[in-house]
């Protein structure tokens, strides 16, 4: 805090509480002339700002004269209040004057003085209208859209490329890593993949039962739930579970050592970041995704086995054998073909967002939303161009 003043503020020649600040005001002939004495620093300006905003409203004048020769000491915030009124003054187009003012108060009240009008400025900047700010909200978001594209095929290129420990020299994989990530990301999702996907099977079965039964087509709610489950949702669902579970945790791992400069660490003493922290997480989404769909189907023909055992009365016997016609090895392959592309868009897409993580928490935790949220939507966009492709070729 920068202070000036002709007495120090402590002693009794200059107490905060006998010196208080205080303004006398005179208006003669258009002119408002104010007086200004006292202390007028932090402690003590608050008593006069009521009063300073008063004049600031004040109209019906053409000048303004200020008097600072009484002024015992001032620092920054008694010269804003100070330059604030005469900045609301010069707005109006009211001619302002100083006098008494030293040296040091002149250094002051200029460089507060550019402050505030730098602020006042900003604020009285025209905002652009609805239509060019969404204009330009969709044109950053473009933009975004391809620093991520680029940045994901570099990820993407480096990994295929092989798991390079070393940079500029390609090393044998890691198996140990590889396995520890399938443990954590495959083995430790099972639990919640198969309850959500035996859910999701049962729904679908009692939906499917109770419209068909209007038209007295139960029996037909297995080849609904064969078809539904292995082609789409099976696969579908349990990547969305992993963008949100095994996703975020890559974006939050590599953001983290992000912050604390371990990624730079790595490659100062000569390792390859992206062989070190992608790759492995890469190969494990890889293997782990398909397996986790297999998993996901066999759990939602199982929920929806019993539900239309214990709604529509269709033995799980029954049910086996109208599966087997209604199902076959084209509508198995048809969900686990997509699940390898699923996984390499979500391990990318969470790579390219811990890598992009600033040096604060407030970044970590906006990268790691934007991680899951970018990762399930291109993941339901990739599955429904598989649809299109599908039917373009009758697959």
């Amino acid at each position: 805090m920068l202070t000036i003043g002709k007495r120090e503020a402590s002693g009794g020649a200059a107490d905060g509480r006998d010196h208080r600040p205080q303004v006398a005001v005179a208006e003669r002939e258009g002119v408002l002339a104010c007086v200004f004495t006292g202390i007028w620093t932090t402690r003590t300006v608050a008593l006069v700002d009521a009063e300073m905003r008063t004049l600031e409203a004040r109209k019906g004048f053409v000048a303004l004269a200020l008097d600072l020769s009484g002024i015992e000491k001032m620092d920054t915030a008694g010269a804003w209040v100070i330059d604030r009124l005469v900045f609301a003054n010069e707005k109006r187009g009211v001619e302002v004057k100083m006098e008494g003012r030293s040296e040091a108060a002149n250094v002051l009240l200029d460089a507060v003085g550019e402050a505030v009008r730098r602020d006042g400025d900003s604020a009285a900047e025209v905002q652009p209208n609805i239509l060019i700010r969404m204009l330009e909200a969709m044109g950053r978001r473009v933009y975004e859209m391809r620093d991520d594209f680029l940045s994901s095929m570099n990820i993407l290129g480096a990994t295929i490329r092989g798991a390079q420990m070393k940079l500029g020299r390609g090393h044998a994989v890691n198996p140990a890593a590889i396995f520890s990530q399938i443990d954590r990301m495959g083995v430790g999702a099972i639990p919640v993949v198969l309850l959500m996907s035996g859910i999701v099977g049962a729904i679908v079965a009692q939906q499917g039962a109770f419209q068909l039964s209007y038209f007295g087509a139960d029996i037909f709610v297995v080849d609904l739930i064969g078809v539904l489950v292995l082609r789409e949702l099976g696969v579908l669902m349990t990547a969305i579970m992993i963008a949100g579970r095994s996703g975020s945790a890559i974006t939050a791992e590599i953001g983290s050592m992000k912050m604390r400069e371990e990624v730079d660490a790595l490659t100062v003493i000569g390792l390859n970041p992206i062989g070190v922290l992608v790759f492995p997480r890469l190969v494990a989404l890889v293997i782990a995704l398909p397996c986790l769909s297999i998993l996901a189907n066999f759990a939602a023909l199982g929920g929806g086995m019993a539900t239309a055992w214990f709604y529509s009365d269709i033995p799980p016997a029954a049910f086996i054998d109208r599966l087997r016609v209604a199902i076959d090895l084209s509508t198995i392959f048809a969900g686990l073909i997509k699940a390898p592309f699923m996984a390499i868009i979500i391990g990318t897409i969470a790579s390219v967002e811990g890598m992009k993580v600033g040096g604060s928490a407030e970044s970590l935790g906006r990268h790691v939303t934007a991680s899951v949220v970018k990762a399930i939507f291109v993941v339901i966009i990739l599955d429904g161009l598989f649809a299109m492709f599908y039917a373009a070729i009758n697959f």
